[in-house]
């Protein structure tokens, strides 16, 4: 593949507010620089550039261990832009298109224009033309107009033939307001296709707000639940969301009995319309007699990826007198994340009792509940 993005997410973001680089603020339930990330996961593009800071230590460990190529920031823009370029360097690249990491709405049919417009021409960019008054102003006081005619406000991606900008950022001279003043000043044209009033940069701590309103109009949420029953018999420990608690006696079933897990697991797919456990795993193959129920959740997991969606958060209930679940809660909290590929945070799991009612109340086993959220962007 001859097409490349980079995503320039090198700078501090300091109006921003928040404490960090808005890059790394969560955003819908993810971070600025996920959504970005996501929006340029489509066929056309076989390389993506990532421009990180040299001080987000995190961010760099995390990237490394994915497909995207790093590279460092600059001293400014157009420095962080020619670092992309440079990582780039050998794979062949014809097309590449440069994108601020702020501006995580971006649309795919946005994307695809820039990229089309580049087959007949060396530069394009999305623009919208402007339609409100424009002032000059000094002190609070408007001292002046401006005639708004063949203006536009510009917007990235902006695309460019790969080899004509690498050279174009070689012979400018110094800081530029974006890619294509660095184009144009090398003699390049820019073809100028329609701009997203969503396209939106966030630069205040406002402008989060809004792009959360955009995103959330455009998310596919889905929500499953789960149940399972395990009862007890001979044993002298349960496992449950992952973590053996010692017990006078254990749960009983097919494979390893994780009540929890199962639940879990049959909330991912029922988020997903694809049945429960059972169709996945038939309990008449004997291949999964006790099998460790981690199987199951990284299939269902898998799925949850393949199909486009991530998991939100998960919460999970067990359903027993004993053992007493709150001092593994954290624990099984810890290690449904790990099998998960998770943060934490986005999983909850705590315990009831039935009150001494049914069959959990008289001790004859433990139920579990869970449910799954889903988001496609």
């Amino acid at each position: 593949m001859t097409t490349a993005a980079i995503i320039v997410a090198a700078g501090r973001g300091t109006r921003a507010g928040g404490g960090v680089p808005k890059q790394w603020r969560p955003l819908a339930g993810r971070r600025v620089a996920d959504w970005t990330l996501e929006r340029f996961a489509i066929p056309q593009i076989g390389h993506v550039v990532l421009v990180l800071h040299p001080e987000d230590r995190d961010a760099w460990k995390e990237f490394a261990q994915t497909p995207l190529i790093l590279a460092p920031g600059g001293d400014d823009r157009a420095g962080s832009v020619q670092n992309g370029l440079a990582a780039l360097d050998g794979l062949g690249i014809t097309k590449v298109l440069i994108h601020d990491v702020a501006r995580p709405c971006v649309s795919k049919d946005t994307i695809r224009a820039v990229l089309d417009a580049l087959d007949s021409h060396p530069g394009a960019a999305p623009g919208l033309a402007v339609t409100d008054a424009l002032w000059t102003g000094a002190e609070g006081m408007v001292t002046g107009t401006r005639d708004r005619d063949g203006l536009f406000a510009a917007q990235t991606p902006q695309g460019f033939r790969y080899d004509a900008i690498v050279a174009a950022h070689a012979a400018h001279p110094g800081a530029a307001a974006d890619d294509v003043e660095v184009a144009r000043a090398a003699g390049l044209t820019v073809a100028i296709v329609p701009g997203d009033p969503d396209n939106l940069k966030i630069t205040r701590a406002e402008d989060f707000a809004r792009a959360e309103r955009i995103l959330r109009q455009d998310m596919d949420v889905r929500l499953g639940n789960g149940y399972d029953v395990h009862r007890f018999g001979p044993g002298d420990h349960v496992i449950l969301c992952g973590i053996k608690v010692p017990h006078d006696r254990g749960l009983q079933g097919h494979s390893d009995a994780d009540v929890g897990m199962h639940a879990v697991t049959d909330a991912l797919y029922g988020a997903l319309a694809e049945g429960d456990i059972g169709r996945h795993f038939p309990p008449s193959d004997p291949q999964w007699k006790g099998a460790a129920s981690e199987i199951f959740l990284r299939h269902a997991v898998d799925l949850v990826r393949a199909r486009g969606f991530t998991v939100s958060n998960i919460d999970c209930t067990l359903v027993c007198e004993y053992p007493k679940i709150g001092p593994h809660a954290i624990a099984m909290q810890r290690e449904m994340a790990r099998i998960m590929r998770l943060e934490a945070t986005r999983i909850s799991v705590k315990a009831t009792t039935s009150e001494r009612l049914g069959f959990t109340g008289r001790g004859e086993g433990i139920a579990a509940l869970a449910t799954a959220c889903l988001v496609k962007p």
